[in-house]
């Protein structure tokens, strides 16, 4: 642990605090009320009211703790294994004042996404999939292997944003359907827009975290 804390210290320190909560609610069996009081409710944003039931989480405040609420012990073991594993060389690159940002946002446009397909929809969604999938977004624009050349005016590392963009949308939105017809439902669009804003801020993270070089 004192190994993979001094290689990337804000991706341990988000994992372990996502663990410990999410088992303490777990262990506790809190997790019906947990999801209902800081779970992300896209039905509840849409109304505007931020807390005004008595133990409610302000809404504004519900895409980050969220992240923190799983619904199993495998729903976390994923995400945390996840996490970890694109958050390490994500973290390299970034830094961890790039690494926060990007898993703090990536949180905040899952949760969009998610209202966006469903602003009526009354289910919570807990979980850090989406915030990990900026994570992961990240991930494959700093370490995939780009093959694509330039087409015309369009620019290779443009094309290679676009084609992950494509291949992950559409895998999330095939795994979406699965998920439905097994009655397990997965938020595919909140895994879409944490990997867009993934995708979308590396760069800019990337020249930022190292404009003094």
């Amino acid at each position: 642990m004192r190994y993979w804390y001094r290689v990337a210290p804000a991706t341990v320190t988000i994992a372990v605090l996502t663990a410990a909560i999410s088992l303490f609610v777990m262990i506790f069996r809190l997790s019906q009320y947990t999801a209902l009081a800081a779970g992300f409710i896209p039905a509840r944003a849409s109304m505007g009211f931020a807390g005004e039931a008595p133990g409610l989480v302000p809404n504004i405040l519900t895409p980050l703790t969220s992240t923190v609420l799983h619904g199993g012990l495998l729903h976390l073991a994923f995400n945390l294994v996840t996490l970890v594993f694109c958050g390490v060389g994500v973290e390299r690159a970034l830094g961890g004042r790039g690494m926060v940002v990007l898993y703090v946002l990536g949180a905040y446009a899952a949760c969009l996404a998610q209202w966006a397909v469903g602003p009526g929809s009354p289910v919570p969604m807990i979980g850090a999939s989406g915030a990990a999938s900026a994570i992961v977004g990240a991930y494959a624009l700093l370490y995939g292997r780009q093959r694509t050349k330039d087409v015309g005016p369009i620019p290779a590392w443009l094309l290679h944003v676009l084609w992950l963009l494509a291949a992950w949308t559409l895998l999330n939105l095939a795994m979406g359907v699965l998920s439905l017809q097994a009655g397990m439902p997965i938020a595919a669009a909140a895994h879409i827009g944490g990997f867009i804003l993934g995708v979308a801020l590396c760069r800019p993270l990337l020249l930022w975290r190292w404009r003094k070089a």
